[in-house]
């Protein structure tokens, strides 16, 4: 009862918080109004099919945007102005500095400005003599203004023609005007016709016109010819326009510098350090790039039409080598006079400045696992660039931590060594294909083979070795593929101890987990991911995994279910990963997140492996759950059997749903609001299962508590909480507090919980992380 009290109490204040912030007209200076905002309205002399899109563009216009509002109130305005006072408190202080907004007065508005911005955008969209007015409304201590526009019958496309001449560039110019976004009938639009003339100017870059520029090229409207509101639309070349911008130009010769140094001179062309491929020059005093491999990354060639995207593209090649710290691709006219129609001649330097060649790499690493494990660690790589004269970067890595597991239940105590070695030869190219069948970038082929050991106290010892060959390219800039058709991993259990044997006793399900020692396999990621583009106001994030095991393996061994004594694993499994972010101004963000993934053991596998499987709860899940506390389903490991609270809760089949607002505070120190769902399941049927260990009652009550049936939602588990992240240049360290807001493994009618407040056992999780959740 007394935490029901307190529960209530606190609900009051902020409702009584929010109300009293509707009183924010006692704060406003004696002779300001506050400004509340605008409505427009347009008068059309007929109906207009894109009316709605162009009030919203006048609407977007009006200035300055008044004070936010929130269900009838303004709180933000309301924090500053409490944060104004002589001695504000440190409550209001962080309130402000977090949500508050600067009051927006009527002194502030300009309606003069706003109603020739209104005409000049009505201009630019076709609606000449257009007429704009504003009315200002004064209600005490408050103001708003009604601005208003009478539109004319607008202006509308009908004829849009070239206007002839000898000059080449009319001849290119006429071969892409079919492919125009005008079409008869539309309204005059400034803003397509900037679009057209721009698309324009980069065809012809495309097709040799070096020296082309947009402002080279003229629009003529002509309404003469007609009484009504139509239009004819000319295109020509601005007067007076140079020779050398009427001619396309062809690449004469090409030079490529592979060692070049930004301090030092270009190397002179001469016999010893020149070496021709195909009529291109490669310089360098010392052997440091293949000449024959080099040439494959260059999109053009000598007689080739000069083209602006294919420059890029070939710069964007080079650069993506990892072999280069500078890429420079520079053009010079060899005949500067040339104006015969037969155009003029590009001299093409490519100036390539390497990277050190050999590198040693240490790095002091705060590890955070999604088990839950938690410690310092040590990773040291060397690196040789370019070791076998084609890009190819050969890297060595030894890796070393101790981690010991936070806020984990029963197993809080358990810490872990572990170590390794791996080597990595990343080879610029996709053996054995071409780089020239790819055009925005060339796919790199990665082959990798790594020994790991993970020590864990109490429990076991697990060795591996894992090996894989595959591919890594990007499509486009936002587009990333990797595709390893060779993937092994090989995993042997070691130094079982009592406490974990008993574990494997009373849970054959996981026992068998862990008998699938040989993965062998497929696995290819699929990503699209605007979120790296700034500029992007709602950007999107989605990435897919495929792995597919052990249907090679099952065609070499026959009848057999083991491959070199050992028994193997044959699974397939996929997951989804979508976000959606909505920015705004001071570092404003709004992450929507849906994750589902799903495992199918089948032939040699009765169980996905345990690496394979899939948990809930923790720090990069559903935050209000320690690691792995969650599922399968409404399954509670505690009234089963306490050993068990580690290892068992996993599924093959996962749901996740979050939704997180994230703020700045203090400089590097940013907050979040948060919100997740989710869950993990079984699905198939495991009565079929012939192990009869498997038909225990602690098996039998996990496979049906955790099985994926229709009312899946009243299982769903779900938390909200509020953290602290100090980011520092996109190293961050995150601390989340999260409560339960809905526990599946309660009953059915006791799964609500009041976050923070409630009843519940575990009530508040402290979630400690490096990175972001997602």
């Amino acid at each position: 009862m007394k935490n029901n009290n307190y529960t209530y109490k606190t609900v009051f204040s902020l409702v009584f918080l929010l109300i009293y912030s509707c009183g924010i007209e006692k704060y406003i200076p004696e002779g300001e109004q506050l400004y509340t905002g605008a409505e427009l309205e347009l008068e059309t002399v007929s109906d207009l099919k894109d009316i709605k899109e162009v009030k919203t563009e006048l609407f977007n216009l009006i200035e300055p945007s008044p004070n936010a509002t929130f269900l009838g109130m303004k709180p933000a305005l309301f924090f500053h102005y409490k944060a104004q006072r002589e001695k504000p408190g440190f409550f209001y202080k962080f309130l402000n500095k977090s949500f508050g907004e600067e009051p927006v007065y009527f002194s502030d508005v300009n309606t003069e400005r706003v109603e020739e911005l209104i005409l000049n955008r009505l201009d630019n969209n076709g609606f000449f003599y257009s007429r704009s007015d504003s009315e200002t409304t004064i209600d005490g201590k408050f103001a708003s203004v009604n601005y208003s526009a009478s539109l004319p019958e607008p202006y509308v496309l009908k004829n849009y023609n070239l206007e002839s001449d000898s000059l080449p560039i009319y001849k290119e110019i006429e071969k892409m005007l079919p492919e125009t976004a005008l079409v008869k009938g539309d309204r005059f639009d400034l803003d397509l016709l900037k679009a057209e003339r721009a698309r324009l100017n980069n065809g012809l870059k495309e097709r040799g016109f070096y020296n082309s520029q947009e402002d080279l090229l003229i629009f003529e409207a002509d309404t003469n010819q007609y009484k009504n509101k139509k239009f004819d639309l000319f295109l020509r070349l601005k007067k007076d326009v140079p020779a050398r911008a009427s001619i396309p130009y062809t690449i004469d010769s090409i030079t490529v510098y592979p060692n070049y140094s930004i301090e030092g001179d270009t190397l002179p062309l001469t016999k010893n350090n020149v070496t021709q491929v195909d009529s291109i020059d490669f310089v360098q005093n010392e052997l440091y790039f293949k000449p024959e491999l080099l040439k494959s990354y260059l999109l053009f060639n000598e007689g080739d039409l000069y083209d602006a995207s294919i420059s890029k593209q070939t710069s964007n090649r080079l650069s993506a080598l990892g072999s280069y710290k500078y890429v420079n691709i520079q053009y010079t006219e060899l005949d500067t006079t040339a104006t015969d129609g037969d155009g003029g001649s590009l001299a093409a330097n490519i100036y390539l400045a390497p990277l050190t060649k050999r590198s040693i790499r240490v790095e002091l690493q705060a590890i955070t696992k999604s088990n839950g494990f938690t410690g310092p660690g040590i990773l040291l790589t060397h690196s040789n660039r370019n070791v076998f004269n084609g890009g190819e970067t050969f890297s060595v890595s030894a890796n070393f931590s101790y981690e010991s597991q936070l806020s984990s239940g029963n197993n809080s105590s358990l810490s872990s060594i572990a170590g390794g070695i791996s080597a990595d030869l990343i080879i610029p190219r996709s053996i054995p294909f071409s780089p020239s069948r790819f055009k925005y970038a060339v796919p790199k082929t990665k082959i990798s083979l790594g020994l790991d050991l993970l020590q864990r106290s109490q429990l076991f010892t697990l060795n591996s070795v894992n090996g894989s060959f595959g591919y890594t390219w990007k499509e486009n800039q936002y587009v990333y593929h990797q595709l390893d058709p060779i993937s092994i991993n090989y995993s042997r259990l070691t130094n079982v101890t009592d406490e974990f044997q008993t574990i494997l006793d009373d849970n054959p399900f996981l026992s068998l987990s862990f008998e699938q020692r040989f993965i062998a396999g497929l696995l290819y990621n699929f990503t699209y991911d605007e979120v790296s583009n700034i500029n992007k106001e709602y950007p999107v994030y989605f990435a897919t995994n495929f792995d597919l095991a052990g249907n090679m393996l099952n065609l070499v061994s026959g009848s057999s279910k083991t491959i070199f004594g050992s028994e193997y694993a044959q699974y397939a499994k996929v997951d989804a990963d979508f976000r959606f972010y909505m920015r705004w101004q001071k570092e404003r963000t709004l992450v929507s997140r849906i994750y589902a993934g799903w495992g199918l053991p089948y032939g040699n596998s009765q169980t996905l492996p345990f690496v394979k499987q899939f948990y809930s709860g923790g720090p990069y899940s559903v935050r209000a759950f320690n690691i792995r506390s969650l599922g399968p389903g409404n399954f509670n490991a505690e009234t089963e059997n306490a050993t068990t609270d580690y290892f068992d809760q996993s599924g093959n089949l996962k749901l996740e749903a979050n939704v997180e607002y994230r703020f700045p505070l203090f400089s590097y120190l940013k907050g979040a609001f948060f919100i997740d769902a989710g869950n993990v399941w079984l699905t198939g049927n495991y009565s079929d299962i012939e192990d009869d260990q498997l038909r225990s009652s602690f098996s039998q009550t996990l496979f049906t508590d955790g099985k994926f049936e229709k009312d899946w939602l009243k299982e769903v588990a779900a938390g909200v909480g509020f953290g602290l992240r100090l980011d520092i240049q996109n190293f961050v360290i995150r601390l989340d507090l999260a409560s339960p807001l809905r526990v599946p493994y309660l009953p059915e009618n006791n799964r609500w919980n009041v976050p923070f407040f409630g009843n519940v056992d575990n009530n508040m999780t402290l979630n400690f992380a490096i990175g972001y959740p997602f």
